[in-house]
């Protein structure tokens, strides 16, 4: 007989995972700032000229930010936001618009509602532990030497859709290899708690799930506070409100994820992505390399391609299981990708996105989803935050800037593509400038504080307490070290 999972809930201690998890809503940050409508062709015509100039060149990397935290940054989106509704020309309004997400950083992508309500997201004879799916049974395409029908892709139905908590996260291999990362990190969570070697946090009568779901999403809360953010961030932003309190994100009982954000500070991440990966000795632009692992390539071997490579209906090839060294800065005699830098500028393969409607360019539907949902201006927030706002010449220069010039956007400006321009001006595409940053570190602080099951809610003073390089502190080279599935295929 299967025992029942209790669930540190969000109302009392004992209350089954899965029966009070509610979606959430969208909001404002600032409703009493005017929406900012400009023509939709002026925008269109901002987005098109929002391509990276020099996609492959060392000049246009951010080495500070290793290119493994552009897509933490995915997957953290789709623990907190899940919007289906489509672009309007109409103005829409963000609160009747749903959030299929709880707007809480509690990993409800990957556990979902738990093991009694989700019960195929587990192990059948082993429901503390998450289902881990296998490589094809078919040699790879690059290196046929490498074995087969290893434990390193998401679970997997016969269509190859994954068995995961979120679809989304099977949309590109680099968002679901980390997936795969985090389901690993609470099972080897539990198997630590069961041989001893990871004491409870705190004497407690949970089980064994509970106990290391708890542990697995506080050193997770931490790893988003003190590593992610802490390298996207003006710091400054991030101290006054980890220090002095959030002015600007306000809610009553339940939080909200504001559109200011969702639609416009937290898509900094478009401008990190790469054309191109060294994603492993097989795929990379190295000597030695089959192929550089292109971001078509990415998408390709994923369900959501619907194609899935030419190993159709089964699951990845094992050539495809990622290095994370090159992905994060774990060994220091391997060279790791950086992230692109903060700025105005997307990649080209981002100006034809697959299997979307018109318009298929992502700078493009981002401006145009930031007019249909009625966001202020970059400028106005910046003024309502009493920060000096970007000159009109600091916005003028670049070609993107003659664009902004021609439309007047060097006056007022669309959020999202203001905080763009700000992170390039202010701190030169290292990280977001003073306007985007305050945005993200109010709203993620605001949402730890919000929830009562959250290390920064109930212990404040909490430190990790898994193995880490320096002890009391967690970061995502403490995590993936912890699973020790680092470089599989050597």
């Amino acid at each position: 007989m299967r025992r029942r999972h209790g669930f540190a809930p969000r109302t009392g201690e004992n209350q089954p995972l899965g029966e009070s998890v509610k979606t959430g809503k969208f909001g404002r940050m600032f409703p009493k700032l005017p929406s900012f409508t400009p023509s939709k062709e002026s925008l269109m015509e901002l987005g098109e000229a929002m391509s990276d100039p020099s996609p492959n060149t060392p000049e246009g990397d951010n080495i500070n930010v290793p290119a493994g935290f552009t897509y933490l940054g995915q997957f953290v989106d789709h623990d907190i936001t899940l919007d289906t509704s489509s672009l309007q020309d109409a103005l829409v309004d963000p609160l009747a618009v749903t959030n299929f997400r709880t707007p809480r950083l509690d990993l409800d992508s990957i556990y979902g509602s738990g093991p009694d309500a989700q019960p195929y997201l587990y192990q059948l004879e082993d429901p503390d532990l998450f289902l881990i799916g296998k490589t094809n049974s078919e040699a790879g395409i690059g290196d046929p030497s490498i074995p087969t029908q290893l434990p390193n892709d998401l679970p997997r139905a016969e269509s190859t859709l994954a068995i995961i908590g979120d679809s989304r996260n099977d949309e590109n291999l680099i968002v679901a290899q980390l997936h795969l990362a985090f389901l690993k990190f609470h099972n080897k969570i539990v198997a630590g708690i069961r041989d001893g070697s990871i004491k409870p946090q705190y004497s407690t009568d949970k089980s064994v799930f509970i106990q290391a779901r708890e542990l697995t999403i506080w050193h997770y809360q931490w790893i988003l506070l003190h590593d992610f953010l802490a390298r996207i961030l003006d710091r400054n932003q991030l101290e006054i409100v980890l220090n002095k309190g959030r002015r600007f994100y306000k809610f009553k009982e339940e939080p909200f994820i504001p559109v200011e954000f969702s639609v416009a500070a937290y898509r900094l991440g478009h401008s990190m992505v790469r054309a191109v990966y060294d994603y492993n000795r097989v795929f990379t632009p190295l000597p030695g390399g089959v192929t550089p692992a292109t971001l078509e390539l990415l998408f390709l071997f994923t369900a959501k391609s619907g194609k899935f490579g030419d190993f159709a209906n089964i699951p990845i090839p094992s050539d495809w299981i990622i290095d994370w060294r090159r992905f994060f800065q774990i060994d220091p005699t391997v060279p790791v990708t950086s992230s692109r830098k903060l700025d105005p500028f997307l990649v080209d393969p981002l100006k034809n996105l697959p299997n979307v409607p018109l318009p298929n360019s992502l700078a493009v539907r981002n401006l145009l989803r930031g007019r249909s949902l009625g966001l202020p201006s970059g400028q106005s927030v910046a003024r309502f935050m009493k920060l000096q706002p970007l000159t009109k010449v600091e916005i003028s220069t670049g070609k993107d800037g003659a664009i902004a010039v021609k439309h007047n956007f060097h006056i007022e400006s669309p959020l999202w593509y203001y905080i763009l321009k700000e992170a390039q001006i202010q701190c030169q595409g290292k990280r977001l400038g003073e306007v985007g940053s305050r945005i993200l570190a109010e709203v993620f602080i605001g949402l730890l504080e919000a929830d009562s099951c959250s290390f920064l809610s109930r212990s404040p003073d909490w430190k990790p307490t898994l193995p880490a390089q320096i002890p009391g502190t967690f970061t995502m080279v403490d995590l993936l070290q912890f699973v020790g599935d680092i470089n599989p295929i050597g």
